[in-house]
């Protein structure tokens, strides 16, 4: 187990905001640093799936997920998308982990060929250039040739590429449970503990 992680937790367009935000709960919980980035198609998604404004104003954003949550200040920083001089830009001073929650095929395209144009896309560049864990959770289906082949290229680098492909064999009775499943295996991925669900094997 590692205690007081630095992570990185980037919202991208994809559908499945659920699995970032429930994410981002159990890390903050657990008295995580985090990071968070968001795109504007991130934005979008989450008004329309959970009812969710996200703020294009960095603080504004940090006092209300502060709220949503229950959290005291200091554990979430918000960065805007233009942010430069973020730590998260610089190999300096990096996280020490990344994970882009919902991943779009269009931020997994960007960073296969190392863009950096946005800071989302800089942000998993550093990740990879200092060997440190990135976590990239695909959400399409079906998956073209060119994903395919992204996919590879980035888990070639060292991503874990970490589709939002839910099993059924926990017998899940709600949305939650299918969202924890996913967020169960991610948080397997940053060496966080947890008991979102039960491991298999285990009758207990």
């Amino acid at each position: 187990m590692k205690a007081n992680q630095t992570i990185t937790v980037a919202l991208t367009g994809a559908s499945g905001m659920a699995y970032g935000m429930r994410l981002l709960e159990i890390l903050l919980q657990q008295k995580h640093r985090v990071y968070l980035l968001y795109s504007q198609a991130a934005q979008i998604v989450a008004q329309h799936e959970m009812a969710l404004a996200l703020s294009s104003r960095p603080k504004e954003a940090e006092t209300f997920l502060n709220n949503y949550f229950g959290i005291p200040p200091g554990l979430l920083t918000v960065f805007g998308r233009e942010e430069w001089f973020a730590p998260v830009a610089s190999g300096s001073n990096p996280a020490d982990a990344m994970v882009v929650c919902p991943c779009t095929m269009g931020t997994l395209s960007a960073i296969s060929v190392g863009s950096g144009q946005k800071l989302i896309e800089r942000a998993a560049d550093v990740m990879l250039k200092e060997q440190r864990k990135l976590i990239l959770v695909v959400r399409e289906t079906p998956f073209s040739a060119i994903h395919l082949e992204n996919m590879l290229r980035l888990a070639h680098s060292g991503a874990v590429i970490l589709p939002a492909n839910p099993g059924f064999y926990h017998q899940p009775e709600n949305i939650q449970d299918i969202v924890d499943f996913i967020v169960a295996r991610i948080l397997d991925q940053l060496d966080v503990p947890h008991t979102l669900m039960p491991r298999w094997g285990n009758n207990e």
